[in-house]
């Protein structure tokens, strides 16, 4: 992917968060904890699913697993950036980096859409059509389903980051956020601006909206099939798994539509950074604790494993 920059700007500088030395000592010590913890809960997630031949054989887990590879490199693609300006506050990023850190996030971000979908997917198969659902849900088509994602993810914003870079910016290079996004990038942009800004938005609005409609059809389908169920306890158990789904999606679309659907505005700064944070770095936090948290299949699966360890 090849970056042209019209003109001499080399570098941008990343307004960070506000406020004096003890408020930027704290928030470094209270996103190196989440960070840590973060890539802590989710590497157990796929240790957990690699050891344990139950779970490796499963569908979902195989999505969740390769899910919880998302958010590690998801908040991996922001959080050390964070880190670094809050020890180092001068917010400079080179033009390159500015739009490879832009790439990579939104690249991971459009592969989380798809993966939701996939997951939304497999309920929906599970529970409308179990029966069915092994054969069509065999391991080959799970692992097919999972590389879609990663490679649609990783094609979706190719052309619109080439797009943006090749504008002409003549000053001022000031990105008043935490990460380099197209928003602010484009504010910076020197008319005339073409079909830059357009473009950024149909590609925005075709993955985020289009994902969230098949999701939320997927959902409602499946909500709709378990309330015809006549089995009591099997409608209450795949009605407690679909809600923590619905918990991650809702999270996830919710800080999104909160960031790029409301209008901008400098008033509206402060209340953008502090939902990119949300969804950038504590939602992936939060993530496997709500897939996991009931999650008896898991819990089966860590105590297997920890008895294993003490039988060795």
């Amino acid at each position: 992917m090849e970056l042209a920059n019209g003109t001499g700007v080399q570098e941008f500088i990343l307004m960070s968060f506000g406020g004096g030395q003890q408020k930027q000592i704290l928030l470094l010590v209270f996103f190196t904890i989440l960070y840590v913890l973060t890539l802590a809960e989710n590497i157990t997630i796929i240790v957990l699913v690699l050891l344990d031949t139950h779970l490796a054989r499963l569908p979902m887990y195989i999505l969740l697993s390769n899910f919880s590879w998302l958010e590690m490199c998801y908040v991996s693609a922001t959080v050390p950036r964070m880190l670094f300006d809050l020890t180092f506050p001068h917010g400079i990023i080179s033009f390159h980096s500015c739009f490879l850190q832009f790439y990579i996030f939104f690249s991971l971000g459009s592969t989380e859409c798809f993966f939701l979908s996939a997951m939304a997917l497999d309920r929906y198969l599970a529970i409308c059509y179990p029966l069915q659902y092994s054969q069509i849900m065999s391991q080959d088509f799970c692992y097919a389903l999972v590389l879609t994602c990663w490679v649609l993810g990783f094609l979706w914003h190719v052309f619109p980051v080439i797009l943006i870079s090749k504008l002409s910016f003549c000053g001022p290079n000031v990105i008043d956020h935490l990460l380099c996004d197209p928003g602010p990038i484009l504010s910076l942009a020197c008319p005339p601006l073409g079909i830059a800004p357009k473009v950024c938005e149909v590609f925005m609005n075709a993955v985020v909206l289009g994902n969230a409609f098949f999701v939320v059809l997927s959902y409602s389908i499946v909500i709709l099939t378990l309330l015809k169920a006549s089995f009591q306890g099997s409608r209450r158990k795949a009605f407690s798994t679909i809600s923590f789904h619905l918990v991650v999606v809702t999270l996830f679309y919710g800080s999104v539509a909160a960031v790029y659907l409301t209008p901008a505005g400098k008033s509206q700064s402060e209340m953008t950074k502090a939902v990119t944070v949300f969804y950038t770095a504590i939602t992936p936090f939060l993530n496997p604790l709500i897939y996991c948290l009931r999650n008896d299949q898991v819990k089966e699966a860590l105590h297997r494993l920890l008895r294993k360890k003490v039988s060795i």
